[in-house]
C-alpha cells in the first residue's frame, strides 16, 4: 500500500498542462501567504498583531492542509485513476488476507517458522478490487445469539473438515444444515469451559472464576483460541480476552472468533515480536496451542514473559505425555517441564498443577533478575519500545520500565475521559438514529430482541486513549472495541491496555491482520489528515477498510472538510453509501457516516 517517492515526483512533473496549472496556482496561494504573513503583522501596531496572528496562523494552516489535500487528488488524476467504481474481485479473492503468502515466504527462501509470519515487503501490488462475500453468505444473527451460532456459509471450515477434527471439536460444535452452534459447556478440557475456568481461579487461590478482576487479571492474550469458547466464557465475566492465531487458509480459528463477536486477530510469534508493547497482559493462556517452547533459545516464552504484566500467570494446559524437542528419545520431555525448567531462569514461579493444567506467576519484584546467576538469561539493555514486528530478542524486556507496576496493586488509570464528544457535539446525538437505533428491523425480519443494535465488532482506527471504547462501555453498548494505534502517531497503547481494552499498534499504509468481513464498524478521527504526510495511498486504505467490514457494516470519519470531500469520493468507488454531517459550529471538521451494501451475486 506504498506509494515510491519516484511516482510521486513523476505525478508532479508529469501532469497534463490543465492539471499541472492548477496545482502550480494552490502552491503559489500557499507561498504568496507564507511570506506575505510576517509582512502583514508588522503593518499594525502591537496589540492590532497580537489579536490577528492566530487567524494569520489559523488560515494558513487551512489553506496549506486544503493544498495538501488538492495535491493528493491532482496526484491520482495524474495517474489516470477515474471516480469510476472499482472492479469486484473474482471468487479466489473471497477470504483474501493480504501479507501472509506461505507459500511465496518459500519461494523467496524463508524457512523455520519464519515463512508462517506476517511479511508485508514481499506483497506484490495486485488490481484494485472489491472483495465480495460468497455465494451463501448472510448478516450474522444479533448479539448474544450470534455468539452461539454462525452461518457455515460465512466462514472457511467446511462439513468434511469439522468431521474430520475430533471428538473433542464435535462436542463443541454440531453443524446442522447451514449453521454452526457452539456449546460453551463442552469442549475445550472434558470437564467444561466453566468447570475449566474456576480450576484456574483455584490455582490462582480463588474461590471462583468470577474473582478473577479482584486477583487484579483483567486481559487475557488466547494464544491458539480453538473456536473460542474459552475467550466466549471471559467475556461472560466482564473480562478482555484477545485471540491470536496463525494465518490458516481453511478452517480458522480467528475468523471463528471474529464470526461469534469475539476479540481476535491473525498473529503469532516464530520470529517477531507480536505489536504489542512490553508489560501488557495479565494472563496469557495456552491450551493445546501447538507451540513447542524450547525451541529458538527459548526467545518464544521470552516473548510471552515481554508482554505479560508483573505478577501475571501463564496458563498452560497441554498433555504431559507428549514428548517435544529434538532430543533422543531416552532424553525427551514434556512441554511443561521444559516450560518449568526455563521459568526459574525468568523469575517465574510454577504457582500451582492439576491435571494436565500447569500455573506459572511472572515475579513482581524487578530486583529478582539481579540476584539470578550469571549464566541466566540476560536482561536487555534497551529501554521500551515501539514494538512492530520487531526480530525477536534474546533476553528479558520491561524490566526498567515506568509501568511495572504488579496487577494486584494496580489501581484504575487516571487522566483519561469517557466523554466523546466533537466540538462540542455529542456522538450518540448525531449517530444513534443512523447505526445505534432503538429498532433496526430490517424488511422481512422479525421483531427484534434486545439488545437492539447489530454493532458487535467495532474498530477505532486512530484510538488515541480508548474514549470511543469508553463512551461505548458508558451507553452499555453489547459491543467490543479493537483499539488501532498508528505507529507514526503518539504512542498511547500503554494507557488503552492499561484500561483493560484491546488495543494494538499497527501501520495503516499496510493491510490489517484480519480476514475479509469481521468488523461491524470502523472508526478513524482525524487519521486521513494524519496519513496524508505519510506515503500511503488513499485509494488502497478504502479498499483494505473495504475488505474487512462486514456487508451492511458502518464507517464514521471525523476530519477535516477538504479531507472528507475527497473520502466520499472514495467512498463512492467502493459502493459505499455517504453522508457528510456538518456539526454547524463553525468549524471545518466534518463527519462522513458511511454504510456498506450487501453485494449479493
Amino acid at each position: 500500500m506504498r506509494s515510491p517517492w519516484y511516482k510521486s515526483v513523476s505525478s508532479v512533473f508529469g501532469l497534463r498542462p490543465r492539471i499541472r496549472g492548477l496545482l502550480f496556482v494552490v502552491v503559489g496561494v500557499v507561498a504568496l501567504l507564507t511570506i506575505l504573513a510576517p509582512l502583514t503583522s508588522n503593518t499594525y501596531d502591537s496589540s492590532a498583531a497580537s489579536s490577528l496572528v492566530p487567524n494569520i496562523y489559523s488560515n494558513y494552516r487551512r489553506i496549506k492542509e486544503q493544498a495538501a489535500v488538492d495535491y493528493l487528488d491532482l496526484r491520482s488524476l495524474s495517474l489516470g485513476a477515474s471516480l469510476k467504481e472499482f472492479p469486484l474481485c473474482g471468487k479466489e479473492r473471497e477470504s483474501y488476507v493480504p501479507c501472509y503468502n506461505v507459500t511465496g515466504n518459500l519461494l523467496a527462501g524463508l524457512q523455520e517458522g519464519d515463512e508462517l509470519d506476517r511479511h508485508c515487503e514481499f506483497e506484490r501490488e495486485k488490481e484494485r478490487c472489491v472483495v465480495r462475500p460468497p455465494r451463501d453468505y448472510k448478516i450474522p444473527l444479533r448479539w448474544p445469539l450470534g455468539r452461539d451460532i454462525i452461518w457455515s456459509g460465512n466462514v472457511k471450515i467446511t462439513k468434511d473438515q469439522f468431521l474430520s477434527s475430533g471428538t473433542v471439536t464435535t462436542r463443541l460444535m454440531l453443524l446442522e444444515e447451514n449453521q454452526i452452534t457452539f456449546h460453551s459447556e463442552d469442549g475445550l478440557v472434558f470437564d467444561g469451559v466453566k468447570d475449566y475456568a474456576r480450576q484456574i481461579a483455584e490455582m490462582i487461590g480463588l474461590g471462583s472464576d468470577t474473582e478473577f478482576a479482584q486477583a487484579g487479571v483483567r486481559t487475557v492474550l488466547d494464544i491458539g483460541c480453538g473456536f473460542g469458547s474459552f475467550g466466549a466464557h471471559l467475556v461472560s465475566l466482564k473480562l478482555m480476552p484477545i485471540c491470536i492465531a496463525e494465518y490458516e487458509a481453511s478452517g480458522s480459528q480467528v475468523q471463528l472468533a471474529l464470526e461469534r463477536g469475539l476479540p481476535a486477530m491473525i498473529g503469532n510469534f516464530f520470529s517477531k515480536q507480536l505489536p504489542y508493547p512490553a508489560l501488557s497482559f495479565d494472563m496469557v493462556h495456552c491450551a493445546q496451542c501447538g507451540i513447542t517452547w524450547d525451541i529458538k533459545d527459548a526467545m518464544l516464552l521470552l516473548e510471552v514473559d515481554r508482554v505479560l504484566k508483573p505478577g501475571g500467570y501463564f496458563v498452560l494446559t497441554s498433555p504431559t505425555n507428549k514428548a517435544q524437542g529434538n532430543l533422543p528419545d531416552t532424553k525427551k520431555t514434556s512441554i511443561s517441564t521444559r516450560v518449568d525448567e526455563l521459568s526459574k531462569k525468568i523469575c517465574w514461579s510454577l504457582t500451582a498443577q492439576q491435571d494436565e493444567t500447569f500455573l506459572w506467576q511472572k515475579t513482581a519484584k524487578s530486583n529478582c533478575y539481579s540476584s539470578r546467576s550469571p549464566a541466566s538469561i540476560p536482561v536487555c539493555k534497551d529501554g521500551d519500545s515501539v514494538p512492530y514486528y520487531h526480530p525477536l530478542v534474546p533476553c528479558i524486556s520491561g524490566t526498567t520500565s515506568k509501568r511495572w507496576i504488579p496487577i494486584q496493586n494496580r489501581s484504575a488509570v487516571a487522566g483519561t475521559t469517557s466523554a466523546l464528544e466533537i466540538h462540542g457535539k455529542n456522538y450518540w446525538s448525531l449517530l444513534t438514529p443512523l447505526i445505534f437505533s432503538d429498532h433496526p428491523k430490517r424488511p422481512g425480519d422479525e421483531d427484534p430482541l434486545p439488545p437492539f443494535n447489530m454493532i458487535r465488532n467495532v474498530m477505532d482506527m486512530n484510538a488515541r486513549f480508548g474514549n470511543l471504547n469508553s463512551a461505548l462501555l458508558d451507553e452499555r453498548k453489547s459491543a467490543w472495541v479493537m483499539n488501532v494505534v498508528p505507529v507514526n502517531a503518539r504512542n498511547t497503547l500503554p494507557i488503552i491496555l492499561d484500561r483493560g481494552f484491546a488495543g494494538v499498534l499497527h501501520d495503516w499504509c499496510e493491510p490489517f491482520p484480519t480476514y475479509p468481513r469481521t468488523y461491524d464498524m470502523l472508526h478513524a478521527n482525524e487519521l486521513l489528515t494524519h496519513l496524508s504526510s505519510e506515503r500511503c495511498s488513499l485509494m488502497d486504505l478504502f479498499l483494505e477498510m473495504d475488505r474487512i467490514l462486514r456487508p451492511e457494516g458502518w464507517v464514521v470519519l471525523s476530519d477535516k472538510l477538504g479531507v472528507i470531500e475527497m473520502a466520499r469520493a472514495l467512498a463512492a468507488r467502493v459502493r459505499w453509501e455517504a453522508r457528510v454531517i456538518d456539526l454547524q459550529d463553525g468549524s471545518d471538521q466534518r463527519l462522513l457516516v458511511c454504510q456498506k451494501p450487501f453485494l449479493k451475486k
